[in-house]
């Protein structure tokens, strides 16, 4: 029945060469081609077999693991792939009986975190995270993990994280690596949740240095506030999944049988998860507010601007009106003197003997009522 599936499975796969291309969640986002070069690394990182938590056995293929893995009883097979080409996973899934749709979702990539249970088979999406400083971003990435009775295959469509660590830190501690696949499971969530707090510092690092840019009215820093939102808002979503999954691995502890101390262990990574989603909901509202403030100085910069231009304009209008005073007052005598100064015969007042006398009166008379008119106006 399990044969016939996956064989069924692998023949509509087969038949939809553009299943990744078309598939929803690549399809929801355009960046997806982008951020996905290709490797030419090998898709088996490593395969080993593990007795009573040690390494039994290292195969160096797949066949040779399954057939170790049958042949040696209470034994738990560990097998981590780097980007594996469709039929690696069509069969890995037919030896292990992996439902199909967890294979399409590992085989599509680009899923949200998630745990889903098939029966004693668990699937699991994690997408862990590292903080690039160069160019101050984040880059996410992908790691899906088949959890079953005796095997953990583990998928990572990314170059983050690095679980060769993870595998030399279960095989220094044979006691919890002992408590077999639910115990590697904890260990890889652990250091999923653990390389999320250098991301944690790189965006408070970046918020800080905003605060200085918006108070300092640096220009550019609206751009790099919403460019570190949109960061904050990815890493959200990869992080607020973790802590529903972790409660439901410890919710179906004692049904799956799941050792008191690993428990403890998956408790502390879930106190790890809350803190780090806090932090992040934090750093999301921080930046909502930075972006008030921004935009509350930059329209005040704008008010401070326009108010000086404003009282700029209105003393320009009154040197204006000082100067039209004056031109005013001073026309008035120009005008009478070029009358008296036209030198014609015929003009009764040249030959009056109070003639210059009467002149002279009449400018200072004009340009006195002139004075006091524009003094009562406030043009002087």
């Amino acid at each position: 029945m399990a044969d016939r599936r996956i064989l069924g499975m692998r023949s509509r796969m087969r038949g939809r060469p553009d299943v990744d291309r078309d598939s929803p969640e690549r399809s929801m986002d355009p960046r997806s081609a982008e951020a996905e070069p290709v490797s030419t690394r090998s898709h088996v990182i490593d395969n080993a077999i593990y007795v009573d938590g040690r390494r039994a056995a290292t195969p160096g293929s797949l066949p040779e693991a399954f057939e170790c893995l049958k042949n040696t009883p209470g034994s738990m097979a560990w097998i981590g792939f780097y980007r594996p080409e469709d039929g690696v996973i069509y069969n890995v899934a037919e030896e292990f009986d992996l439902h199909e749709l967890a294979v399409e979702d590992a085989i599509v990539a680009h899923q949200r975190p998630k745990a889903d249970r098939y029966g004693e088979t668990l699937f699991v999406v994690l997408r862990p995270a590292r903080y690039v400083d160069e160019v101050e971003e984040v880059d996410f990435g992908e790691l899906h993990l088949f959890v079953g009775r005796n095997f953990v295959i583990t998928v990572r469509h990314s170059e983050a994280p690095d679980l060769s660590q993870v595998r030399r830190r279960m095989e220094a501690d044979p006691e919890l690596l002992r408590q077999g696949p639910q115990a590697v499971l904890y260990a890889v969530v652990d250091a999923v949740v653990d390389g999320y707090a250098p991301v944690v510092a790189g965006l408070q690092n970046d918020i800080d240095e905003i605060e200085v840019q918006v108070f300092g009215n640096e220009p550019g820093v609206s751009r790099r506030i919403y460019e570190l939102s949109r960061e904050v808002i990815e890493f959200q979503r990869a992080t607020r999944p973790l802590l529903g999954m972790i409660e439901g691995f410890i919710a179906g502890a004692d049904k799956y049988g799941m050792d008191q101390e690993l428990q403890r262990y998956l408790r502390d990574v879930a106190d790890h998860a809350i803190t780090v989603s806090e932090r992040v909901s934090g750093f999301r509202q921080m930046l909502h507010d930075i972006l008030v403030v921004n935009s509350t100085m930059v329209a005040q910069a704008q008010n401070e601007h326009m108010t000086r231009l404003t009282e700029a304009s209105n003393a320009q209008n009154e040197e204006v009106k000082k100067i039209s005073a004056w031109a005013a007052i001073l026309f008035a005598p120009t005008l009478v003197g070029t009358i008296y100064g036209m030198n014609f015969d015929h003009m009764p007042e040249l030959h009056w003997v109070f003639g210059y006398p009467f002149a002279v009166l009449l400018m200072a008379a004009v340009c006195v009522t002139l004075y006091l008119v524009f003094k009562r106006r406030d043009w002087l």
